[in-house]
């Protein structure tokens, strides 16, 4: 049904609807057909501004196609000249929807009734589901001018998906903004919360983070899906000689661990499946961490809450009251955290965390630099573990193809030699099936370095060593992350490209 030219308008139709709502929805309630209210509108496939239209005018409604033209006089026609002027400013003219419209126009009572329509529900439910199944890690949505886009990131690489209709985002995020427990009313303030759903007889807990943007709210869901992650620290890529020194370190009474890496490299997985391989009910485990990902059977696991003052700090100062055997510190992130995990692991603890550094070696230097003095740096320190991920190559779909010139060309002349194969130098590539989405990828693989102290390491850190000084010091047949990659992509687990790009600011490698 199409209107073709401006129709009569019945008063007591347009009197069922605000000025302000229609040129929000973009709709003009013109007359009646029995008992339905008749609604023109330049989108009439627009369902959720017909549904709210309903709602608000206690009517069922007819959905009426209107060309631009007819619909601007219909709506100076049913409501001013003022109103027409609001629908241009607010892009009713063929525009989508403005800043203004997005985050200011549109009220907290009219989000609510809008974020609990049906249709809503379950589109919001749709993009979490797809999310889940297709084993993405995080769901971004991004408000822009004239879009509103929806990415999901699969294998540490973002995927854009079909997108909602820009009509729809202060919808969808008010949505997600009540199932997470936000307040929707604020728009202005990055907010945080949590949703808890079962999928497949499974629970998956997602951490949702709102920030304002220019064009309205931009929200990021983390999805922690415990049974998707695997705590073994062979299936997650650590070579056999790895393994073992880490299994050392894991045997050891006392001292610290460490896990170095930038966000998202895995390090907090590497810690859990230390733990998950350590538990022992006769040992006492607690953690503390911002936030806790996952939840860990037997272990006493503790969130920080600065807004309440739980600092990693303060909550280490209490852990260590409590009688524990193995503490895991989340991050280190300051000093006085710091100086605090180094003397616990001096009176009999055995300490693990996480570090924001390059590489294993830059390890001591970084603690050095928050205050930690070297010499009680020296005696505890048993071990760091740096690491990087990169996405594994489809075993599906795997082939062998020759490596470009630009590759070979990164690589230094002993690396050179473990691709060598049959008419010059070869690699792997995933050729792309149904498995993979046709990305030639699936899953994600680590690459370490692992370096154990040993008595010519403490002396180096105890003199305020430089890394290079660490490095010498190191075992024999220490390996770094670029070569663990290299063996890995050698022995067609992932690619040369992953390997350079997970690995680029790790080491500055000779041609």
């Amino acid at each position: 049904m199409q209107l073709d030219a401006m129709p009569a308008i019945d008063a007591e139709a347009t009197a069922l609807l605000p000025a302000e709502q229609a040129v929000r929805r973009r709709v003009v309630p013109y007359g009646f057909a029995g008992k339905r209210l008749l609604l023109a509108m330049v989108e009439p496939e627009d369902v959720a501004s017909a549904d709210e239209v309903s709602l608000l005018a206690k009517r069922a409604v007819t959905r009426v196609a209107a060309p631009q033209a007819v619909f601007d006089e219909m709506l100076r026609s049913a409501y001013g000249v003022t109103a027409a002027q609001m629908a241009a400013r607010l892009g009713g003219s063929g525009e989508e929807d403005s800043l203004a419209s997005n985050i200011e126009a549109v009220e907290a009572d009219d989000l609510h009734r809008m974020a609990e329509q049906p249709s809503l529900i379950n589109l919001v439910n749709l993009i979490i589901l797809e999310a889940v199944r297709g084993r993405a890690s995080d769901v971004h949505i991004e408000p822009f001018e004239k879009k509103l886009s929806v990415k999901y990131r699969i294998d540490g690489v973002l995927i854009e998906q079909p997108s909602p209709p820009k009509a729809l985002q202060a919808a969808v995020t008010s949505r997600i903004k009540i199932t997470s427990g936000m307040n929707i009313a604020e728009r202005y303030a990055p907010q945080d919360g949590h949703i808890a759903l079962k999928y497949e007889g499974r629970k998956i807990d997602i951490r949702v983070s709102t920030v304002p943007t220019l064009y309205g709210e931009s929200v990021v869901m983390r999805i922690l899906d415990k049974d998707a992650i695997t705590l073994d620290l062979q299936t997650l890529g650590m070579r056999h000689s790895d393994r073992e020194g880490m299994q050392k370190l894991i045997d050891l009474p006392h001292g610290m661990v460490l896990v170095t890496g930038p966000t998202g490299s895995g390090k907090t997985t590497t810690l859990y499946a230390a733990l998950t391989k350590l538990y022992d009910p006769g040992l006492k485990i607690i953690t503390i961490e911002d936030p806790v990902e996952y939840e860990l059977s037997g272990v006493n696991q503790i969130p920080v809450n600065p807004k309440r003052g739980l600092s990693f700090a303060d909550g280490l100062r209490s852990i260590l009251r409590q009688d524990p055997d193995v503490i895991m510190v989340g991050e280190i992130r300051d000093g006085e955290t710091a100086e605090i995990a180094v003397r616990a692991a001096l009176t009999g603890h055995l300490v693990f965390s996480t570090l924001h550094t390059n590489n294993a070696a830059g390890a001591a230097g970084r603690l050095m630099d928050m205050g930690v003095e070297p010499f009680l740096l020296s005696s505890v320190l048993e071990g760091v573990l740096a690491q990087r991920l990169g996405r594994r190559v489809c075993a599906a779909c795997v082939q062998r193809v020759p490596l470009e010139d630009s590759a070979v060309r990164r690589l230094g002349a002993h690396e050179r030699q473990m691709f060598v194969g049959e008419g010059g130098y070869v690699g792997v590539r995933g050729k792309g099936c149904e498995r993979c989405s046709n990305s030639g990828m699936r899953g994600r693989l680590g690459f370490y370095e692992l370096l154990l102290t040993n008595p010519a390491m403490r002396q180096a850190i105890a003199r305020r060593g430089t890394m290079m000084d660490m490095v010498q010091t190191a075992e024999k047949g220490f390996v770094t992350m670029r070569k663990d990659g290299l063996m890995k992509a050698a022995e067609g687990m992932t690619t040369l490209d992953e390997v350079f790009r997970a690995t680029q600011d790790a080491e500055e490698v000779p041609d």
